[in-house]
């Protein structure tokens, strides 16, 4: 597949959204944006000025995530503007985001893992917790999180350039689900499996320390209640890691279904792929991201007092200058 096909493929792809009017999707991507970005700005702040919070393993690997959503939901919505009103962006550009998209959502899933990890580690050894991950050392841990949240696109990338070759043209669509399958259709291997192998380890690691801390604190009667404060924050932890694998594991599903050029065409069949790809963009990666800022406020006594103290000493400072 050359490059030519690739715009080809872009130019019938916008042709589809605007004849179904799906640039309205742009609509819920600007919302679930505007309200997560109002309140992860003021959280991460909290987390990283106040020397209570700095100093926790937890909270810092909180602000990461809630630090890579932002970048996130920038690019998303950045690229999804793009896409919508046809705009023909320099390949480098389209390029150096769709490396931050993979780069900032790999980084966010990483994440979460660890924090699962994290709260495994301080159940099973309470002793020793600060010993094993102490804030120096979780700060290490982080960077290292970037670093190899960055192999696989970066690497991606530069297949990508050696494959396709040096002659890119500009194209109206900007979608890391076409530069991969063109490089699928190239290199003949299984680009998505990637991902499912990534997801799926992931996967196994959390099922792993929710198994091993349910039989570590089943004698401690936290779980008796059905309503217990223990049996909701793994609810509404488990609900939030299930947002946030399941768009990757559509993206694998949509990349291993495009497997010849000609299935993107103005039919009935193509626009419900088009349609899948713009739901889970516009709105399956935004919702765990949008969640995650309120649940941690509303479920962790000290980040909510930290907010509130925040907030009341603006609204204080607000009060004496109009007086």
């Amino acid at each position: 597949m050359t490059d030519s096909d690739i715009v080809n493929i872009s130019v019938k792809w916008y042709s589809i959204m605007k004849s179904s009017h799906m640039d309205l999707f742009l609509i819920p991507t600007v919302l679930l944006t505007s309200v997560t970005l109002l309140v992860n700005p003021v959280l991460s702040l909290c987390i990283l000025c106040f020397p209570s919070l700095r100093q926790e393993t937890r909270y810092l690997l909180l602000a990461n995530m809630l630090f890579a959503d932002m970048l996130f939901l920038a690019i998303n919505l950045a690229m999804v503007s793009c896409n919508s009103v046809g705009l023909y962006m320099p390949y480098w550009l389209c390029e150096f985001m769709m490396v931050s998209m993979v780069m900032t959502y790999s980084t966010s899933v990483f994440t979460v893992t660890l924090m699962v990890v994290d709260t495994y580690v301080a159940v099973r050894w309470p002793l020793r917790y600060k010993e094993i991950l102490p804030p120096s050392r979780a700060r290490k841990i982080i960077m290292g999180l970037w670093v190899m949240a960055a192999v696989c696109p970066i690497s991606l990338l530069v297949m990508f350039q050696v494959v396709m070759g040096s002659d890119k043209k500009e194209r109206p669509v900007c979608l890391m689900l076409i530069a991969l399958y063109s490089l699928e259709q190239k290199m003949k291997v299984g680009v998505h499996l990637y991902f499912i192998i990534g997801i799926s380890l992931c996967t196994i690691l959390i099922v792993y320390c929710y198994i091993h801390l349910y039989i570590i604190t089943k004698t401690s009667g936290i779980w008796r209640s059905r309503y217990s404060r223990a049996r909701m924050t793994l609810l509404a932890h488990t609900l939030l890691l299930m947002m946030y694998f399941i768009p990757a594991l559509v993206f694998a599903i949509e990349l291993a279904l495009l497997k010849d050029k000609t299935q993107i065409q103005d039919s009935n069949s193509d626009k419900v792929g088009v349609w899948i790809n713009l739901v889970n963009m516009c709105v399956l990666m935004l919702l765990p991201r949008c969640c995650t800022p309120y649940l941690y406020i509303l479920r962790y006594r000290e980040i909510y007092k930290t907010v509130q103290q925040v907030l009341w000493k603006k609204r204080y400072q607000s009060q004496s200058v109009t007086y």
